[in-house]
């Protein structure tokens, strides 16, 4: 069984990104299961908090499932033209002490949504400079970013454009077999 640690990079509700995170949990191929994870309660990084309580409760369950995952499926959103601070605050923690050596290697996968014309483009773009120092095997054979994402999800968040759930699938399809 080939496992995907899934993180949504949204806090909302009927986020558009964690709707894509649960349409690619039902897309993902046989075989293939993805764990999703939560930032919910992830809090803001303090050196100071780290030295007198050590890591966070939500931060060392994250930290488990991305050492138990095969790979990393990272779905941002895009504001304000870049990554959203509470996924790189999470990814930030993520890292401390021994985590880095947890994201050596570890294949990872970037997608996401936006109600914007060009998806989750520069998003995207700004998440390469994190994969990179953190040494991951950031996958390149695909790319997924839906735009129009207000006409493609419902009011609760979840992904309803059949056009978007295949390109979904054919994504998925291809990180996972690079897991394999």
């Amino acid at each position: 069984m080939t496992t995907i640690l899934g993180i949504s990079g949204s806090l909302r509700r009927a986020s558009f990104n964690t709707g894509l995170l649960r349409a690619a949990k039902e897309v993902a191929p046989e075989g293939t299961e993805i764990v999703i994870g939560s930032i919910a309660d992830v809090p803001l990084y303090n050196g100071d908090v780290e030295a007198a309580d050590g890591i966070p409760a939500a931060v060392e369950t994250l930290k488990r499932q991305l050492s138990e995952a095969d790979g990393l499926l990272i779905v941002t959103p895009e504001y304000n033209n870049g990554m959203p601070g509470v996924l790189k605050n999470t990814i930030d923690w993520l890292s401390r002490k021994d985590g880095l050596a947890l994201f050596a290697g570890k294949p990872v996968a970037v997608i996401g949504a936006s109600p914007g014309n060009f998806g989750t483009v520069l998003a995207q773009e700004h998440w390469l400079q994190v994969l990179r120092t953190l040494k991951t095997k950031h996958w390149t054979e695909g790319r997924l970013m839906v735009s129009g994402a207000g006409k493609l999800f419902d009011a609760d968040g979840n992904l309803t454009d059949d056009r978007t759930r295949q390109k979904l699938t054919d994504f998925m399809a291809g990180f996972a077999a690079s897991l394999g």
